[in-house]
């Protein structure tokens, strides 16, 4: 049912360098309410990866625009978003099998009906089930920030991945990542300044603060008590 790459590092192109596992070897770390969600709402929210793009009219019956969201943890946020906007459609990509069993599980307890969910490589869809054109949103909140700075070219985003995500965007979608690791933030800003064919949203030309449309999280929330500093970056395709 669920192939999924666990702890993913990212080389320079941006692709996973450690590779899949089976969700059955993983099913062990599994709470109840994930591995239940798993196995009752996999068939209606869930999709499997396959060589062919989406037709996104046809995945959710209606010709919404579409946000991708990848990396959603254990999807509180995207199941928020999904249920906060029915007019919009959501696709979410997380790599760890009990993220992608708890947002299955908030999504059904929250009635939604706007979101399906895949657990696999990211760019392995981008490249062949993402049609050029045909997004209006990509979200990448709170990424891996590989500390160390000879773990940062592991960052996912890197040049080729911020031109792989524009060819995904409609004229007009928008690129939006978040960190609460000012050094990558500051990485993020300078890899989107460098690619041609973006625009920074923010009036200052660098960080936004953050939309409405980004629900915080308790781990944000908990950072900001600690005194942690978030920063949004928002490029939009010209």
């Amino acid at each position: 049912m669920i192939n999924n790459v666990i702890s993913p590092e990212y080389n320079e192109e941006g692709r996973v360098m450690r590779r899949v596992r089976s969700f059955v070897r993983r099913q062990g770390r599994l709470t109840k309410r994930q591995e239940e969600a798993l196995e009752s709402e996999w068939a209606e929210m869930g999709i499997d990866f396959v060589n062919e793009p989406f037709d996104f009219a046809k995945l959710f019956n209606n010709s919404n625009p579409v946000t991708l969201e990848i990396g959603f943890g254990m999807g509180a946020s995207l199941v928020t978003m999904a249920a906060q906007n029915p007019d919009k459609n959501f696709l979410g990509i997380e790599v760890h099998a009990p993220g992608v069993g708890a947002c299955l599980a908030s999504a059904k307890e929250e009635n939604v009906t706007n979101l399906r969910v895949m657990c696999h490589d990211a760019i392995e869809v981008l490249d062949f089930m993402i049609p050029n054109g045909s997004l209006e949103m990509v979200q990448l909140f709170f990424p891996d920030p590989w500390h160390k700075a000879k773990h940062n070219k592991r960052r996912i985003v890197q040049v080729p991945f911020a031109e792989k995500i524009r060819s995904k965007l409609i004229d007009g979608g928008v690129f939006h990542m978040a960190t609460d690791w000012e050094p990558y933030a500051e990485h993020m800003l300078e890899v989107m300044t460098s690619v041609a064919g973006y625009e920074n949203v923010s009036t200052t030309g660098d960080y936004v603060p953050r939309p409405e449309s980004r629900p915080e999280t308790k781990f944000e929330k908990r950072g900001q008590r600690l005194g942690h500093g978030v920063w949004d970056l928002m490029f939009k395709r010209i």
